[in-house]
């Protein structure tokens, strides 16, 4: 008997896995695919507040390592703008890093902290019952959980055998996306790019070193079948039709093809079953969000369904996974939606595109289509307070070090600087913190694990009120 099985190991199952075994939950992650990825070297990108979370959690200096990091500015519809001032956080670029590299640190992390991988084993049935899950193997073999998760991607055989629905609008245009090396100089190709920006077409490619580009282009035609990766000969047709040159294409590396498909799930959590990642969502890959929402879904979900396996999560505590993260997957497919109108080559959406472009010379709405890109704008609704209820507290100065320093164990955290206040019946889930210099203009925070600001005040009574609320009810010592 398992406390929770995860349904897919890619970034989302792999996160969710790590958050999980925080609070020693046993944890079995099935990956259908018999082997990790490796046999591609797509490039992602993490947003400032997936940059945060692993800041967070201790993995941060592992992926700059790996990555490389770019400017933050030019990341809506790839309109080329600077990074706008005024950004809350302390990790204001975007960090590109190959995606199996990702998903292998994720997964070596979950691995670590004793998450159970098995792999060439992929759900193909389960049923659920008011104590748990019973979910079945290709080979028939059939495992017991107390909750199940989906984190099987876009074509999530959870979400399917679940019922729920899945409403949005299906795909009508293709676009090719891949990466690859060039024969042609790279001055003329970046004169070329610049070119045809002016023009409006979906169309990007970008350097990302060692010689390999990454190419987004749309296709003449849609294709039949989707599901087939495209070539790397599809590729050098679409760029004549666009750019009038392929520019030597060659040494294709991960090549694929999507349509503008946009879907949100109804439901996050049915019963026992949970969804997260793409099984909840998808877009089109504008602004690069896909990867980001799915992990910070992981945060979010993992501390409250681990407080629902101990034992001590407030009753409403698990819904606010859906209660949270279903608006904000709402607004990411909002956004998505309006950077494919903007690059629509019809004459109305060019006028729109050229006034937005005028419009974000301006640093505050340039900062507002950043924020919504990064996540930094993200508030969840905890009720009437300051600006900062609900928002995740930035990396902070303290006199030893830093916040997110003291986060990585998945806790809680009361950040104390009156000295005058204490989680007496709530340490085993919350640390206290008491520094009287952090950089904080408030008297004190609550913070919950996944750092999100669930309570502001000095008062001892409110404060228990709201440990009650988010951590449930106090231990009382023997």
């Amino acid at each position: 008997m398992f406390d929770v099985i995860i349904a897919g190991c890619g970034p989302t199952g792999a996160m969710l896995a790590a958050e999980v075994r925080l609070h020693d939950v046993q944890v079995l992650v099935l990956e259908k695919e018999p082997e990790p990825s490796s046999s591609f070297v797509r490039i992602v990108s993490l947003h400032i507040r997936s940059l945060e979370v692993l800041a967070m959690r201790g993995l941060l200096d592992r992926f700059l390592e790996r990555g490389r990091q770019r400017p933050v500015g030019g990341a809506f519809a790839a309109i080329p703008k600077p990074t706008p001032g005024g950004l809350d956080s302390s990790f204001t670029f975007l960090l590109g890093i190959q995606q199996p590299t990702a998903e292998h640190l994720l997964a070596d992390h979950a691995i670590a902290l004793g998450a159970q991988v098995r792999r060439g084993d992929g759900v193909v049935a389960f049923e659920q019952d008011d104590e748990g899950v019973t979910v079945e193997l290709a080979d028939g073999e059939r495992l017991r959980s107390r909750y199940l998760v989906g984190c099987d991607g876009a074509r999530s055989t959870v979400r399917k055998l679940l019922g729920v629905g899945f409403p949005g609008e299906p795909s009508r245009n293709d676009t090719l996306m891949g990466e690859m090396k060039f024969g042609a100089p790279e001055d003329e190709i970046a004169a070329k790019v610049a070119a045809i920006r002016e023009t409006g077409k979906v169309f990007q490619l970008g350097h990302f070193g060692d010689g390999i580009y990454r190419v987004v282009v749309s296709c003449a035609e849609a294709g039949e079948e989707r599901a087939e990766p495209p070539t790397i000969d599809d590729f050098r047709r679409e760029l004549r039709a666009v750019a009038g040159t392929d520019f030597g294409a060659h040494s294709p590396g991960w090549l694929s093809r999507f349509g503008d498909s946009t879907r949100l799930v109804e439901h996050y959590r049915i019963g026992r079953v949970l969804l997260a990642g793409d099984a909840a969502h998808i877009h089109p890959p504008a602004g690069g969000q896909g990867l980001n929402l799915g992990v910070q879904d992981a945060v979010n979900l993992g501390w409250k369904l681990a407080a629902q396996v101990r034992g001590w999560a407030p009753e409403t505590l698990l819904d606010s996974y859906h209660a949270e993260r279903h608006p904000v997957a709402a607004d990411v497919l909002d956004n998505t939606r309006a950077q494919v109108q903007l690059s629509s080559p019809e004459p109305g959406a060019q006028a729109v595109r050229r006034l937005l472009t005028e419009l974000m010379d301006i640093n505050e709405v340039n900062r507002r289509l950043i924020e919504k890109i990064t996540a930094l704008g993200i508030r969840y609704d905890f009720g009437e307070g300051p600006d900062l209820l609900g928002r995740r507290l930035p990396d902070t100065d303290l006199a030893q070090g830093r916040l997110y320093d003291r986060m990585g164990q998945g806790r809680g955290l009361l950040l104390d600087r009156t000295g005058r206040l204490a989680v007496e019946g709530w340490s085993d889930r919350v640390d206290l913190l008491a520094d009287p210099v952090a950089a904080l203009d408030v008297p004190a925070v609550l913070l919950r694990p996944d750092g999100h600001v669930a309570w502001i005040g000095e008062a001892q009574q409110d404060l228990n009120d709201h440990l009650a609320r988010w951590f449930g009810k106090p231990f009382v010592s023997s």
